[in-house]
């Protein structure tokens, strides 16, 4: 491109993003944690407490729906993730994760599972519950617990396999360099909970295999690119936040490498940031920005220059944040913008809706749902 087109793309650009506003759809929420669509134009959200709400598309919240499991919620732990089964429509099926108590000789522990239900007919209820995986081992934490799902799909069909991203618990993140433990890792399971046949570790007898990629911190948002690719974003320590392009079998570093320090200052490990068989992050952040929450915008609702660009929610800095590639085909970000910088709020989720425009979650006692709309 040719600069002075490539002057007027970027000026254009500039200007739209200047130019956002919120428009709140729905507030009184406690601590919203994920949002998901509904195919009649309702919106699905969980409140980190344990609830599971039904918004309707002006707003009002609906009852609690009954039937979820019995749900740890303290600290950072509680009811975090949905999304709704790719033949929804037909089969009224969703996944959540959660942090699940233990029992017996777990008791007082907890770790994130995955389940799966049948939302009923009137939507108040969850049917045919089913834990589909616990992360084991639990431990007595509040902390990292990562717990994002992404339906995987292979040339643009689901291919019946779920990824669930899982925190390495704080004080245990040396596990997320153990292959025989859960902690700091992305696993994949069939939608059936069962282990799929070409799991990179399936048949390693020093490694479980429903292990997709290990090496993880504390994972707060993932995604499937335009090419059906999983991005995911996790917290650093202080700094260090990373952007990683997952891929089976790989080890993404942590607490080995990083762009962070401990809490109060001091190197983590031998502070080092690369190690041979260690993948590097495409972007990180220092200071931290504490990600959570992230889309890929796949719509022209904010303009074609904006296609394809990955957009990330933060809930330390209160703002959303534009990362840009070098061509629609690339995975190298060449640059970052900072969006809508005086929200004033702590965003948990991001989400591209079925008419193209951006939803957030905002993480508070009086949460909200917003949408992200152009000036016109």
């Amino acid at each position: 491109m040719a600069l002075p087109a490539l002057l007027a793309v970027l000026g254009s650009a500039q200007a739209l993003a200047a130019e956002l506003q919120t428009q709140a759809v729905a507030s009184g929420l406690d601590h919203p944690w994920a949002l998901a669509f509904l195919p009649d134009g309702r919106y699905l959200v969980t409140e980190r407490p344990g609830r599971l709400r039904v918004l309707e598309r002006d707003g009002r919240l609906n009852a609690p729906i009954q039937g979820l499991p019995a749900v740890a919620a303290a600290g950072q732990g509680g009811l975090l993730d949905v999304v709704l089964d790719s033949d929804f429509a037909r089969n009224r099926t969703l996944y959540f994760c959660y942090s699940e108590p233990g029992l017996g000789a777990d008791s007082g522990k907890n770790s994130t599972a995955l389940a799966k239900a049948r939302l009923s007919a009137d939507a108040s209820q969850l049917e045919q519950v089913q834990t589909l995986f616990s992360q084991r081992p639990k431990y007595a934490s509040s902390l990292h617990f990562g717990c994002r799902i992404v339906e995987r799909r292979v040339d643009g069909k689901s291919d019946g396999s779920l990824f669930l991203a899982l925190g390495e618990r704080s004080s245990y993140k040396e596990q997320a360099q153990n292959l025989k433990s859960h902690l700091g890792k992305i696993v994949r399971i069939n939608k059936d909970g069962s282990v799929p046949r070409d799991n990179p570790f399936v048949g390693r007898a020093d490694a479980w295999p429903e292990i997709w990629s290990y090496g993880h911190r504390n994972p707060q948002g993932a995604a499937l690119a335009p090419d059906g690719t999983l991005w995911m974003h996790e917290h650093g320590p202080q700094g260090g936040d990373e952007i990683n392009h997952i891929e089976p079998g790989k080890n993404y570093g942590w607490p080995v490498t990083t762009y962070g320090e401990n809490y109060g200052g001091g190197k983590i490990g031998q502070g080092i940031t690369q190690q041979s068989g260690m993948e590097q992050p495409l972007h990180y952040w220092v200071p931290s920005i504490a990600p959570s929450g992230m889309a890929f915008i796949t719509s022209e609702r904010y303009g074609p220059e904006w296609k394809g660009s990955l957009v990330v929610g933060a809930l330390k800095a209160q703002h959303l944040e534009r990362l840009s590639f070098a061509n629609a085909t690339s995975r190298r970000i060449t640059a970052s913008e900072v969006l809508l910088p005086r929200l004033g709020q702590r965003v948990r989720d991001v989400r591209q809706g079925p008419d193209g425009w951006l939803y957030l979650l905002t993480d508070a006692s009086d949460g909200q749902l917003l949408r992200v709309l152009a000036a016109p």
